[in-house]
């Protein structure tokens, strides 16, 4: 039945009931939440029966979410973090999109489609979602781990890439058997004055907005109002993107996309995405409700075997893909297989250039199903893929030449340069890990003089350490070579700044091998893994303790108190 009297109350209840019920369902049955939204939208849509929602209302509610998803990839997006992995991430997202892409347009062609919509198909398939990949890896504790770095890394070249996609395929539709742009013209002037306006935007955003925009979120929070600061960077989301599309052509996600990277540079950037995440998470809800309301389940009966092709691209094709072009680039196995299996499932950017597609006529309908059939089973059992990584890399890696993927006799990165002060490696700090912690660590032991060797399992911030003259060590400290390379035995201290702990017992046990006297120290999340790592090294420092601590000191000393 429909309720044409309150359509946009319809839909939202509609919505947010039904995609609430069915994500419960789907995480009960281990399944990302984003399938049971899916699902919803399918059962609210047209091609089923019972309630049918406004279709129309559902785009513009997704047209916001698109909004507030793109501004969320924004915030986030630290440039800093794509330079740490630029020469796996760079090199690997382009050429797995242009594989994936060949594969998709490929079949697409085979089944009679024009170039244009084969391209769009291609291209649909050869992205991954950024949502369901931050919550698989964070679920996983591995978004601060090497893998998961280069797998955000890797999924924000492919962002940008889409988004470039966005602007140049509108001029370019009529050329690809679309329609062609309203006002005429050549292809080459079209395209010529699409990228003058969307570097017009971004010459704009970079200039004026790294300034304004900060200033305005300081003078807003001033007031101390909280709501006022929440609705300010909705405002601030919202208008950009619609004056991004209205005055300079440029789609909402990019303009969105564009606020939330200005923001991201301001002070208050971290109050920013907190204070905008409920409503962000529930737009994006939203968002992927209306697409499943466009999914006819019918495509299922009538063309399995395609759907069955599409799938087996999206994480066969594009994962063996992926897998390959990190072994190319002399990463170890254990990576190859976490990239693969975080990129093996396509989401909300392949949703947006599916109905850009559409509205281009250029993506037949029966395309636009595909892709979000492809979407449903490869979120759906994107876990699966997680899970085979251990055995695969187990069987994988029985062989001699696969056990060790980089040998250490031929890497120079893992091993010290031969003309390393001598000085250096004796009583120094070995510091494992230089990420966020490991920075500001070494950063401190520079300023005092303190010699120090890193080990760090990231080649380009090896590289980029011995290039400004810190000894470095690229390997796992846990492997013994790596602890001899970085000469522990004649070490002071090791300093452990990594997240993850899984493998410290055995480090610990390799450490003490070699230098039974040295100083351990390590990090911690939380009070039951300091309580059980008490056992095994000299020193750990706990977040919440820490912090508190130094409050406290403060405060006693605020008051004269003696600690």
């Amino acid at each position: 039945m429909t309720h044409d009297t309150l359509p946009l109350i319809t839909t939202l209840s509609a919505a947010l009931g039904v995609a609430l019920i069915l994500g419960i369902v789907a995480t009960r049955l281990r399944l990302p939440a984003l399938v049971g939204y899916l699902v919803a939208g399918m059962a609210i849509g047209p091609f089923t029966p019972g309630i049918v929602a406004s279709t129309d209302i559902a785009s513009e509610l997704a047209e916001i979410g698109v909004m507030l998803l793109m501004f969320g990839v924004g915030l986030h997006f630290s440039p800093r973090d794509l330079l740490d992995v630029r020469r796996i991430a760079l090199p690997g997202a382009l050429l797995q999109i242009a594989v994936a892409t060949a594969l998709g347009a490929g079949v697409a062609l085979a089944w009679g489609w024009g170039i244009g919509g084969a391209l769009v198909f291609g291209l649909s398939l050869s992205v991954a979602s950024t949502v369901v990949l931050l919550r698989a890896l964070e679920s996983r504790g591995a978004l601060d781990s090497l893998n998961g770095r280069i797998a955000v890394g890797w999924l924000v070249v492919e962002d940008l890439v889409m988004v470039l996609v966005l602007v140049i395929l509108p001029p370019l539709s009529g050329a690809l058997g679309g329609h062609a742009p309203e006002g005429g013209g050549t292809l080459g002037w079209t395209l010529i004055a699409t990228l003058l306006k969307v570097g017009a935007f971004i010459a704009l955003m970079l200039l004026g907005g790294r300034r304004l925009l900060p200033r305005l979120l300081w003078y807003v929070a001033r007031h101390g109002s909280r709501e006022l600061f929440t609705l300010c960077v909705v405002a601030v989301a919202v208008s950009i993107a619609y004056g991004a599309a209205a005055l300079f052509g440029v789609s909402f996600a990019l303009g969105a996309f564009f606020a939330g990277m200005v923001i991201r540079e301001s002070e208050f950037a971290h109050r920013a995405a907190e204070e905008s995440l409920p409503l962000r998470e529930a737009f994006a809800v939203l968002f992927f409700v209306s697409v499943g309301m466009l999914f006819d389940p019918q495509i299922l009966l009538r063309h399995p075997l395609q759907v069955l092709v599409v799938a087996a691209i999206i994480m066969l094709g594009k994962s063996v893909a992926a897998a390959v072009l990190v072994k190319v680039l002399r990463y170890p196995l254990n990576t190859a297989l976490v990239v693969s299996a975080s990129l093996a499932q396509i989401g909300e950017f392949s949703f947006i250039l599916a109905g850009l597609g559409l509205s281009l006529g250029l993506l037949p309908r029966e395309g636009q199903s595909l892709i979000l059939a492809g979407a449903l089973l490869s979120i759906a059992l994107n876990p699966l893929m997680f899970s085979l990584v251990a055995p695969l890399e187990r069987l994988l890696g029985g062989g001699p030449e696969l056990a060790e993927p980089l040998p250490r006799r031929t890497d120079p990165l893992t091993q010290l340069p031969d003309d390393t002060d001598d000085t250096l490696l004796t009583g120094q700090v070995v510091l494992v890990g230089y990420g966020r912690v490991g920075r500001r660590v070494g950063a401190a032991l520079a300023e005092r003089g303190i010699a120090h060797v890193v080990v760090e399992t990231n080649r380009e911030i090896v590289e980029r350490l011995r290039e400004h003259g810190t000894p470095a060590v690229y390997g796992d400290a846990s492997e013994p070579e790596v602890l001899v390379q970085a000469h522990v035995a004649r070490a002071g201290m090791v300093v452990v700044a990594t997240p993850d702990i899984i493998d410290l017992p055995r480090m610990m046990s390799c450490a003490r091998a070699l230098n039974p006297g040295v100083e351990v120290i390590v990090r911690t999340h939380n009070e039951e893994e300091a309580e059980l790592l008490g056992e095994l090294v000299t020193a750990v420092f706990y977040a919440e303790r820490e912090l508190a601590q130094r409050m406290g000191e403060h405060v006693l000393e605020r008051y004269g108190v003696p600690g």
